[in-house]
């Protein structure tokens, strides 16, 4: 792996949010001896399998996963990111996280952390989820639209073939490895995203899968420690 390589990987589907999401990226500060790369996933079936490809393609160390209408807005973002994982037990880093999930299995049904400039239809504004003391807080998962890797674990495109639940489950998937999923303390949100109306047509299906799945092992580990 190449320690002075981040990459930014992006499915995309979009030109206008496309040029958009690489413009902001190609204006951040870059730490000196550090290389860029820009990674654009078209035409992928699921986001899954698109950032599984992507990853394995790659021999950035660090690798940054965030969707076509996320824009890096904070230009010491790659500094910060660096930074945070000086500490080689942090596996990911996320903008919003949930610091326990909850029964439902949907992050903003509970509390939430972290910061963002969110753009719901009419009115765009920085979103408080909520404050951080120290210089990050660790999660229990952290939301897809901006993820951040010093390590690779493949993404469970066998379970999650879709664009859902795969956010929820590979931060399950890195504090399984044992790794700590963080999310970093911000004066103000790095990242706009530029949402819009949320698309939720396959959302709960992937739910059913994410609980089948992760609470399933769940209970079965907890009888096995009981027994």
């Amino acid at each position: 792996m190449d320690r002075h390589k981040i990459a930014f990987i992006i499915c995309v589907n979009d030109d206008l949010y496309e040029r958009e999401c690489v413009s902001y990226i190609e204006r951040l500060n870059l730490p000196e001896g550090f290389v860029r790369d820009i990674i654009l996933v078209r035409g992928a079936a699921s986001i899954t399998s698109g950032y599984n490809g992507a990853m394995q393609g790659s021999d950035a160390k660090y690798k940054v996963y965030l969707h076509q209408d996320v824009f890096i807005v904070y230009p010491d973002f790659i500094t910060q990111i660096l930074n945070i994982f000086e500490n080689p037990a942090i596996g990911m880093i996320g903008m919003v996280g949930a610091p326990s999930l909850g029964e439902t299995a949907v992050m903003w049904h509970g509390g939430r952390v972290g910061k963002l400039y969110a753009n719901p239809i009419t009115l765009a504004e920085e979103a408080v989820c909520g404050e951080i003391e120290g210089k990050y807080q660790q999660v229990e998962v952290i939301d897809g639209f901006l993820m951040a890797t010093q390590y690779d674990v493949l993404w469970r495109e066998d379970l999650f073939k879709k664009w859902d639940f795969y956010d929820v489950s590979q931060s399950l998937e890195f504090r399984k490895r044992g790794y700590q999923v963080v999310v970093p303390n911000m004066e103000h949100a790095w990242c706009i995203h530029d949402d819009g109306i949320m698309n939720l047509s396959n959302y709960y299906e992937e739910r059913e899968i994410f609980l089948k799945e992760y609470r399933r092992k769940e209970e079965e580990e907890g009888k096995c420690i009981a027994n």
